[in-house]
């Protein structure tokens, strides 16, 4: 099917080209589909949603593992309050912990619990298998190399969430 833009307007910036109209369909279809696929597969195999493996794994990796939660969010590319949600579950579920910064009464940070370590731990083999199964087996390297590169150009032009909400006024 040929993709043709819609409402080409007068004087003001063009619209998408044809290929460039398929080509942003086919990303934002393939990355909405991936994201989903994970999501639903982690749940599923784990009980744990891919946004809180994410926010897990970065915990995990940070000196003592912990981090103010806005840093948190900053890092994972989401919206504080949404980082502060799923914190919010995740000490639900025993997985983390906040604790007030000693210096400023007013920063938290987000604390994997040992319990955390362990859930994330029986978590991440099953997550890297499917991660490899819906990403890497289906591209050759030259292709994840590419897209590895092409996506870090991507995020390196974007502002972060506190940027963007900040001019959206």
């Amino acid at each position: 099917m040929d993709l043709v833009p819609v409402l080409a307007l007068g004087d003001v910036p063009p619209r998408l080209t044809a290929e460039e109209l398929r080509v942003w369909r086919s990303y934002t279809e393939a990355a909405t589909l991936v994201d989903t696929h994970l999501d639903r597969h982690t749940q599923r195999t784990t009980g744990v949603p891919h946004l809180y493996y994410g926010l897990m794994t970065r915990l995990a990796e940070s000196p003592r593992r912990r981090r103010r939660i806005t840093e948190l969010a900053r890092s994972a590319r989401l919206h504080p309050s949404r980082v502060s949600r799923a914190i919010t579950r995740l000490e639900e579920n025993g997985w983390v912990r906040r604790e007030h910064a000693a210096a400023d009464k007013r920063g938290l940070y987000a604390v994997l619990t040992d319990q955390g370590r362990v859930v994330l731990e029986q978590t991440a083999r099953d997550h890297d298998q499917a991660v490899r199964r819906a990403l890497f087996d289906r591209l050759t390297p030259e292709q994840w190399h590419a897209l590895g590169e092409i996506t870090r150009i991507l995020a390196e032009g974007l502002p972060d969430v506190e940027t963007d909400r900040s001019h959206s006024d």
